[in-house]
């Protein structure tokens, strides 16, 4: 007989699940991912739609685990690969425990999720509204925010807290799924990819990083400094010379970058070889899509 039991004593019943952040395009979802984990996981850019595929991050306090997924923006499509990333995040929405629906507090009250997402029914999972970049509004208004939902500031260290201690109530009670020290669930080769749109979404103009597409093709964790071949894939030649820039430059600049991203994440020095390549209109093509990682759905595959 333990201890524990003589005394009576129960040790608290752990909690883990799963919590899909959720809203418009460029709401401050991937902002809010990386306060949450305490790192530079997902990709973040003025420019909207910057997350094309969901980012895993965890978070592990005492006895709860919480296992974040930034996804893409709810937006309209207006090609294939807006609509792979629109049904990436409603397939998510729809497997969760608790749905963070992001809003900015500028622009609330933030709209019906079911409406939003275009779902015939309310999602499974409970909805909590998160009021984001609350730094921006007067305090009154933080405070009005605060009885219909929770407003947050990535600069404000104690609204992360006070959202946490939100959501942990909320969660199933049930083990850890992850180690207790881990911050993500995806291979190092999803974020080398992530960090060079990042790049792009930095250092490009306009419209281009969004027909940039980055893919590995060598990793060599063996070899010091790591060994990362990777191509960036647009679709004209035009935008190729754009990418490369003049004397390779603005290529240079986007590996320099990245590379600094990836040798955070590996805590290890990277040489990181960094190719451009045309493919055209791999944004509509659904072979092309699923090779980038934007499979059809399954009920579309068969």
């Amino acid at each position: 007989m333990t201890a524990g039991t003589a005394t009576g004593y129960l040790p608290p019943m752990s909690r883990c699940g799963h919590i899909a952040l959720a809203g418009r395009p460029n709401v401050g979802k991937s902002s809010l991912l990386n306060a949450l984990v305490g790192g530079h996981l997902a990709i973040v850019s003025p420019k909207a739609q910057a997350t094309r595929s969901p980012v895993t991050g965890l978070r592990t306090d005492g006895d709860v685990q919480y296992i974040f997924h930034d996804l893409p923006g709810l937006l309209q499509p207006e090609y294939l690969l807006h609509q792979r990333m629109r049904d990436a995040a409603l397939a998510a929405i729809a497997r969760v425990d608790l749905i963070l629906h992001l809003h900015p507090a500028a622009d609330a009250p933030a709209p019906e999720l079911t409406a939003l997402a275009g779902l015939p029914v309310p999602p499974r999972a409970p909805v909590l509204t998160v009021y984001t970049k609350a730094d921006l509004v007067p305090p009154g208004r933080r405070a009005a925010l605060a009885e219909t939902g929770v407003p947050v500031s990535v600069e404000d260290p104690s609204s992360i807290d006070a959202l946490l201690a939100r959501v942990a109530p909320l969660l199933p009670e049930g083990p850890f799924e992850f180690p207790g020290d881990e911050m993500g669930t995806q291979p190092v080769r999803f974020f080398v990819t992530e960090f060079l749109r990042e790049a792009a979404f930095t250092l490009l103009e306009e419209e281009l990083p969004y027909a940039v597409v980055a893919e590995v093709e060598e990793f060599r964790e063996e070899r010091d400094p790591v060994y990362i071949r990777a191509s960036l894939f647009v679709e004209t030649a035009s935008q190729k010379g754009i990418v490369i820039g003049h004397q390779g430059q603005m290529l240079k600049q986007i590996g320099t970058h990245a590379r600094a991203r990836i040798e955070e994440l590996l805590g290890r020095k990277v040489y990181l070889d960094t190719w451009v390549k045309v493919l055209p209109k791999w944004r509509r093509s659904d072979e092309l899509l699923a090779r980038f990682g934007f499979p059809a759905p399954p009920s579309e595959s068969r």
